[in-house]
């Protein structure tokens, strides 16, 4: 076995996490032996505000968290969609720190975990390892700078189609995505009845059908050129400062 299959065997054996996977073998030795991997199921909360962050959640495969943030009026509104290309919790933090926002399962699935103590060792012994995980912290930075901009002058169809996108690519699924019109407008941050009337207008539009707990998608050309630019631009600052990390159809059809 040479030492490029040897290394391609070593990164297919981590938790299926491109953060994780992005890092060089020797910085992965440094966490492996605190890394635990079970699955969560969906709408598990991770932290709520003001929660010490104690431990790092990885999503793996089609997992994916969010961010919610909560409201006067008692309403959640969800800011960011976390999948395989990242982490949420004590991401560059220097021992414990309050969450500010909630942080919940979106979508169920195997996330792998560590202890930030144990994270903040290793990056304390690996210069390296701190890098990736600062670059990381930026590209998130970038989303939420995104999606601030995105809620502020894009139409709610826009966003509609940008935030089905952005979950089947982190899912990695073609055709569908499991969320119901309630959920689909807390990520929209608008009532279920408006959420509602766009799925209505996509789908007499034949872009997309609906069934019980899910969305299905029957023109992804056609939700895509619905979309804003947003995923585009997140995607495009995932390349230039961590290439590889952000799911694409290329590297999922690889």
């Amino acid at each position: 076995m040479d030492a490029r299959t040897s290394n391609a065997t070593e990164i297919d054996s981590r938790p299926t996490n491109n953060l994780l996977r992005r890092l060089s073998p020797a910085d992965f030795a440094l966490l492996a032996p605190h890394i635990t991997v079970d699955t969560a199921g969906a709408s598990e909360l991770l932290y709520n505000p003001g929660d010490d962050v104690q431990v790092v959640h990885f999503p793996c495969g089609p997992s994916l968290a969010t961010f919610l943030v909560p409201n006067e009026d008692g309403r959640d509104v969800e800011t960011i969609l976390v999948g395989r290309e990242g982490a949420v919790g004590g991401i560059v933090s220097e021992g414990y720190l309050p969450a500010y926002t909630r942080i919940c399962v979106k979508f169920g699935g195997p996330f792998a975990r560590i202890h930030v103590s144990k994270l903040e060792a290793a990056k304390q012994r690996s210069p390296s390892l701190r890098h990736v995980f600062a670059r990381y912290a930026d590209c998130m930075l970038a989303q939420i700078f995104q999606s601030t901009a995105c809620n502020a002058i894009h139409s709610i169809e826009q966003r509609t189609a940008k935030w089905m996108l952005a979950a089947m690519e982190r899912t990695g699924d073609e055709s569908s995505v499991p969320l119901t019109h309630e959920q689909l407008a807390t990520l929209l941050g608008v009532g279920r009845s408006y959420a509602s009337r766009v799925l209505q207008s996509f789908k007499a539009e034949g872009v997309l059908d609906t069934r019980r707990g899910s969305i299905l998608v029957r023109n992804r050309e056609g939700l895509r050129l619905r979309s804003c630019l947003c995923n585009e631009a997140v995607k495009m600052h995932f390349e230039e400062v961590l290439r590889g990390v952000y799911p694409t159809e290329e590297r999922q059809a690889g």
